[in-house]
């Protein structure tokens, strides 16, 4: 991933931290997408394909929520990390991206009892 000590508050850092947050944008939209993807196939009825993108989601989702965790910690509250208006982007990614998980996850649930 990235070294903890390296994305503190420091002019000479700010281009490592930008991209530790693109990766973070990266992978919540990925798992964002990835479950609109199954909940696509499973209004189609395809369950087993719809169960495999929601499969993909949760590991695109659980590798931004890893460097977001990270991110915390190297901050340790104490506010050593920069806070960009990138870096609350990605938050909004991210928690967007888990928010529609959720609800697609009912949504694909409904279909099957539905279908």
């Amino acid at each position: 991933m990235f070294d903890l000590d390296s994305i503190v508050d420091n002019e000479e850092t700010s281009s490592e931290l930008e991209d530790v947050v693109m990766g973070l944008i990266i992978n919540a939209g990925q798992a964002r997408s990835l479950a609109y993807k199954a909940l696509r196939l499973a209004k189609t009825g395809d369950f087993a394909q719809a169960e495999e993108m929601m499969a993909q989601s949760r590991l695109a989702l659980n590798e931004a929520h890893l460097v977001q965790t990270q991110l915390i910690e190297a901050d340790q509250g104490e506010g050593k990390t920069k806070v960009t208006l990138v870096l609350v982007h990605a938050q909004d990614h991210l928690m967007n991206a888990m928010l529609a998980r959720e609800l697609i996850a009912e949504l694909i649930e409904l279909h099957q009892r539905v279908g």
